[in-house]
């Protein structure tokens, strides 16, 4: 079995990268959730007026 080669300083770095790119896609879905409840919430209040004027 081979042992475990410290990393360079660029594999630390893409390490960090990756973590942060994972940060913001966690960060992104949250968010996209988020509109997509905010859109289904106001598609249930908005069909009531969504009719013409006076019917």
């Amino acid at each position: 079995m081979k042992k475990a080669e410290p990393q360079p300083a660029d594999a630390k770095s893409a390490t960090d990268r990756a973590a942060r790119l994972a940060q913001a896609l966690r960060a992104n879905l949250h968010r996209r959730k988020a509109q997509a409840r905010a859109i289904d919430d106001g598609a249930d209040g908005g069909e009531e007026s969504a009719g013409k004027p006076g019917q």
